[in-house]
């Protein structure tokens, strides 16, 4: 949905109420577990975010709070909707001076033990979405290194009108969330960690 001033809190509730009853754009629900269909554009996005338990912890708890999508430009709606399968969330962006309201849902959670530990989740397009397709967001910590990564993976095509003739602005606006995403993933996990030294230095002893 394409508006010409920021879009009201009850507009955003409405808008949901609606997708929430619809199904998603594409046949391949789930396939960035896998192999992303054919037919689709795929980008992967990956970055370092530090190293250890505590790295993984503040990077969990960024995913938790949506602060991926925290770029000044780009936000969720609710900002504290759970990270459940089934939950419908509002991506809104701010491009050129007019607003873009996109629904998604999340279609599954990623939660996983092992020598790569990885928390994060997926969620897909409804029709009033941009794009069709589907976004996987995971952090990972790994035993062999104490690495802990940031990954994205993505398998899109455009939906609207609007994506389809203006196609080589939405891979720039792609490619810019992508790096966006995890400059503020970054930035969450040090803002993270600090207030978590701070809480550790001022428990009692």
């Amino acid at each position: 949905m394409l508006l010409l001033r920021r879009p009201t809190a009850e507009t955003i509730q409405a808008f949901l109420a609606v997708q929430a009853r619809l199904n998603l754009t594409y046949a391949a629900v789930g396939a960035t577990t896998t192999a992303p269909p054919a037919g689709y554009i795929v980008d992967r996005t990956r970055m370092k975010l530090g190293e250890g338990a505590r790295t993984f912890a503040a990077a969990r708890a960024a995913l938790e709070r949506w602060e991926h999508f925290r770029l000044g430009w780009v936000e969720t709606c609710p900002p504290d909707t759970p990270i459940q399968a089934g939950q419908v969330v509002a991506v809104i962006a701010r491009l050129f001076g007019v607003w873009w309201l996109n629904a998604c849902r999340i279609v599954y959670i990623v939660d996983e033990e092992g020598p790569i530990k990885r928390y994060g989740f997926a969620y897909g397009t409804l029709p009033e979405h941009a794009e069709s397709g589907e976004e996987r967001f995971t952090v990972e910590w790994h035993e062999e290194d104490l690495a802990v990564w940031y990954d994205i993976l993505a398998f899109s095509r455009p939906r609207h009108f609007l994506a389809r003739i203006g196609y080589p602005w939405v891979r720039r606006v792609q490619k810019r969330f992508a790096t966006d995403s995890a400059a503020a993933m970054r930035r969450a996990v040090v803002e993270g960690q600090s207030t978590a030294q701070v809480k550790s230095d001022f428990s009692p002893g």
